[in-house]
Formats: C-alpha cells, structure tokens, sequence
C-alpha cells in the first residue's frame, strides 16, 4: 500500500493527521538533520497503522516534505 505524507518536522507534538484515505500529513518534533525527521516519521506512522517499522519504508521524498511511503 502506498500513502502520501506531508512531514512537518520541527513540530510541538507528533501527531497524524488524515486527510484522505491514503493522504496524511505527520507532525514530528525531530530537525531534519541526519534523517532524524525520516526516522520520526516512519515510527509515528508506523504506530498510526499498527504496523513495524520495518514494514513502512520511503519510497520518495527522502529530502523533501511530501513524500511516498510503502507499507507492507
């Protein structure tokens, strides 16, 4: 399954919120420095789903904010 995420690092809180069926926008308090915000988001969304982190992976956007997330 693929979604769509727009990352908002930097945040107050960690947060997911949905917006459509498979489009999100995540909220996470790590910098995006060194891919702290990419491992932020893979473990809030991973949570969200109730899946492992090892089964959520990013597919595109690794520099950007919206990005392409695989969950399998």
């Amino acid at each position: 399954m693929k979604i769509f995420i727009h990352a908002k690092p930097g945040s107050k809180k960690e947060l997911v919120e949905k917006i459509s069926p498979n489009t999100f926008t995540v909220f996470v308090k790590a910098r995006p420095e060194k891919g702290l915000a990419n491992e932020a988001v893979i473990k809030i969304v991973a949570e969200y789903l109730g899946v492992a982190k090892s089964r959520v992976r990013i597919m595109a956007g690794q520099t950007s904010q919206k990005k392409i997330l695989e969950v399998l």
